[in-house]
């Protein structure tokens, strides 16, 4: 645990490193993911070749493959540590290749290598903060979490990226490396050493070394971008044409798909696999996943995982276009910055505080029943709007004005919608970290957050041909309907998931 000194000082509080940890989660995340794009479309790349920058997200859905790895081997925090100072480097070099020729290309080539360091860098924080506090901690700080990630991502897309178009882009990585540095100098002074180190990191670069491991792991890269290309391929655009399932699965869906297909075959098979694992210290990888899967009603927590966002999903899928059609996309700006990311904050900060101040127990039911009333609400205000989406569909400026009364009703609504929201996110963050086990803490979170693809996958097969087929009222209504399975399950999940995560050790 920290010393006393630490624990006493504010500088070295949670309220601090909650912050810290979780804003260098989310700045790598804006800077690969987002900011890429714009800044190889200011360098005048080419739309094919900018598109070709999806495959940075590759490493965030595959994290759960290398999650045991960073379990077993030193501590969270010096993988944080080590991560977060190559993604500073990263950053500068990129500020350093701007000027040239090459630079583009090289750049290209650091943020591919930069988004594998960064999903490693998310691993280690998530179990780090499973590490370094306890239950009614980890519900605690939800709220800030989801604030520190929001905020990171708000510099980098607001700061970083008028940065970038207007003093120039050398300018703008260096701020972000500057930024990011920062952030990891109180992360090396101040963050807490609580944990108990596990093998060497030299263990870990002599065990990459086998041959066994190198073949496997090009053998999966193989695999990974297979699949990646061959959603991207025309055979699979002309699959979609005959087949509109193939329309709505993408990359990131065929994972969730293959992770839950995985861990299905293990619920099957689990006793064979645990005995053939158990007594071999080097079937370490394996054991993370039999353990994930070898608890009491685990098919009931696979199937809340699946199902826990499913209403939810739909709903976000389809209020964008709604905005769109009822006339109101010059406003959505400011509806989604200024009233709703504060209330989705507010709500995760308070939902955090409930859980910790009541129990998990207590408000897991009225908060996800809460969150999806919202499609209650939406549904209601569609209806009530449906003339103005009769008039304004299609129309590039609004034929029929919604006039200032409605505008407020659908700011109230979506601000409602984001505060519970918010609330939800509270419960899922701490249902996932509940179900992790304490040996596998980062490996389990990663898993059960890669599951949510399945939950996105439901939502994009079902969303846009019933809201085509019933109109936006009736489909916010329906959306409703799919998010009672997850809601009924919840008195089935098992006891323990309430009040883990210390309870299993070893299993």
């Amino acid at each position: 645990m920290p010393e006393t000194r630490k624990k006493e000082s504010p500088f070295f509080s949670p309220y601090f490193w909650t912050f810290t940890t979780y804003f260098a989660e989310g700045f790598p995340y804006t800077i690969i993911r987002t900011l890429s794009s714009l800044f190889f479309r200011d360098m005048h790349v080419r739309l094919e070749a900018i598109g070709l920058t999806s495959l940075f997200g590759i490493p965030w859905i595959v994290k759960f493959l290398w999650g045991p790895q960073v379990d077993r081997f030193s501590t969270k925090r010096k993988w944080m540590l080590w991560c977060q100072f190559l993604l500073v480097v990263m950053m500068f070099l990129a500020a350093v290749f701007v000027p040239f020729a090459w630079g583009v290309g090289a750049i290209s080539v650091l943020f591919f290598i930069g988004a594998f360091i960064a999903a490693t860098n998310d691993i280690a924080i998530d179990g780090f903060y499973m590490e370094a506090l306890d239950k009614e901690g980890q519900a605690r700080f939800v709220g800030y979490r989801v604030m520190a990630y929001r905020i990171a991502m708000m510099v980098g897309t607001g700061i970083i990226a008028t940065i970038g178009t207007t003093v120039g882009w050398t300018a703008a990585f260096f701020c972000s490396g500057l930024t990011l540095g920062l952030f990891w100098l109180y992360n090396l002074v101040c963050l807490p050493k609580v944990e108990q180190p596990g093998h060497l990191f030299r263990d870990f670069y002599n065990s990459l070394l086998k041959a066994k491991k190198i073949a496997a792991a090009a053998a999966l890269a193989l695999a990974l971008a297979g699949l990646k290309f061959l959603c991207r391929s025309r055979f699979y655009s002309d699959l979609g044409t005959s087949y509109p399932f193939f329309n709505v699965v993408g990359f990131p869906e065929w994972i969730g798909i293959l992770l839950l297909a995985a861990l299905l075959g293990v619920l099957v098979f689990r006793k064979r696999i645990w005995a053939l694992v158990a007594g071999d210290p080097g079937s370490y990888y394996s054991q993370a996943f039999v353990t994930f899967m070898d608890r009491k009603r685990a098919p009931v927590i696979l199937a809340f995982i699946i199902l826990l966002r499913t209403g939810e999903f739909m709903l976000s899928s389809m209020v964008s276009p709604f905005f769109v059609d009822v006339g109101i996309k010059v406003h959505y700006g400011w509806i989604s910055s200024i009233v709703g990311l504060p209330l989705s904050i507010a709500g995760a900060v308070l939902g955090g505080y409930c859980i910790a101040a009541f129990s998990l127990r207590r408000v897991i039911w009225p908060f996800l029943l809460l969150q999806n009333l919202t499609n209650v609400v939406y549904m209601v205000l569609a209806l009530h709007l449906d003339p103005f989406v009769a008039a304004n569909t299609g129309a590039g400026i609004a034929t029929v004005p919604v006039g200032k009364m409605n505008l407020a009703f659908i700011a109230a609504v979506h601000g409602f919608d984001q505060f519970a929201g918010g609330l939800g996110t509270a419960v899922l963050m701490t249902f996932l970290m509940r179900i992790c086990s304490a040996r596998f803490k980062a490996a389990h979170y990663a898993i059960g957050s890669g599951l949510m693809n399945v939950s996105g996958l439901f939502s994009g097969v079902a969303s846009g041909f019933l809201a085509s087929w019933l109109g936006y009222g009736y489909f916010f209504g329906v959306s409703f309907l799919f998010s009672i399975p997850g809601m009924a399950l919840v008195p089935f999940l098992p006891v323990d998931v309430y009040d883990e995560p210390e309870g299993r050790k070893d299993l």
